[in-house]
């Protein structure tokens, strides 16, 4: 019986010490691909109990001048770790804010946050060669580097179309414009790729 109750013991002070791991945590532009550095970052734990959800702080600093930080803590079973780093000012993108241990953001025990900075879009379509209410355009522009935006959304009219469209902030970097024009039954694609800097008030004009 002694036996048995020593052996229980030593594996529960096993499990309380838990095991040692190191993470890496990165911070980047998505925009121009440059790190972030200062940012303030957190690793946090929580485990559930009888009164609540218990939260604990495990690491925390800044990171250093290539906008990274290798962290070493005790990873115990039973817990939720969880990794933060504070968004810079003036950000219109982040790429999910907080990230957790053993998801998909978990790459090999690296953990990197994309950030980007805003501007300011103008968006100008004309047709200036309109044939009658039969003209067609389907419009769209995406940031490039970001997957799935839906801020802006395709947009189809009809006929003499003439518009200002007014975004009053968005994500700074390279952008595509697609728009399909279709005029006396023929159908026309076009493309352009334009960089937006922080803070700029970009004017893009479509003229079909």
């Amino acid at each position: 019986m002694r036996i048995l109750f020593t052996l229980s013991f030593f594996l529960l002070l096993l499990s309380s010490c838990g095991k040692d791991r190191s993470i890496k945590i990165k911070a980047i532009n998505a925009a121009t691909e440059q790190p972030y550095a200062g940012l303030e970052y957190r690793v946090a734990s929580s485990r559930t109990a009888a009164d609540g959800e218990k939260y604990r702080t495990e690491a925390s600093g800044v990171l250093d001048g290539n906008g990274e930080a290798v962290v070493n803590i005790k990873q115990k079973k039973g817990r939720t770790y969880s990794v933060r780093v504070v968004e810079p000012e003036n950000t219109c993108y982040n790429k999910e804010i907080t990230q957790y241990f053993d998801s998909p953001y978990d790459v090999d025990g690296t953990f990197t946050f994309e950030f980007a900075g805003c501007s300011y879009l103008t968006l100008s379509v004309n047709n200036i060669n309109c044939q009658g209410s039969l003209d067609r355009i389907l419009f769209d522009l995406q940031p490039i580097y970001i997957p799935n935006y839906d801020n802006i959304i395709p947009t189809e009219k009809f006929g003499c179309y003439s518009n200002t469209f007014i975004e009053s902030q968005v994500p700074c970097g390279q952008w595509e414009a697609t728009w399909e024009v279709t005029r006396n039954g023929i159908t026309t694609s076009h493309d352009s790729i334009f960089t937006i800097n922080e803070n700029e008030h970009y004017n893009f004009v479509i003229n079909y």
